[in-house]
């Protein structure tokens, strides 16, 4: 027990007892501080969709998880195999 009280106090001293390092804690806080603005960029194809018509063209999906973002995105199966064609 002597040991570990030991560890301890030693530690609380430490904690206490020494200088707190402004440069540090500001760049902490610099860091953790979130992003005022947000960088978007618009694009003419949305990959999501890309991807998934291309998948949907392999295979069959069990459970059309990905059917309200098509429709949201305003893309189908079929309007992707009319632009293969064309």
């Amino acid at each position: 027990m002597s040991e570990k009280d030991d560890l301890e106090r030693k530690l609380s001293e430490m904690l206490v007892d020494g200088e707190m390092e402004q440069g540090d804690r500001i760049a902490k806080e610099i860091r953790e501080i979130s992003p005022k603005y947000e960088i978007r960029i618009q694009t003419t194809m949305d990959p999501i969709v890309e991807e998934t018509l291309r998948y949907r063209k392999i295979g069959q999906e069990l459970d059309d998880r990905y059917d309200k973002y098509l429709e949201r995105a305003g893309k189908n199966l079929n309007s992707q195999e009319d632009s293969d064609k064309g």
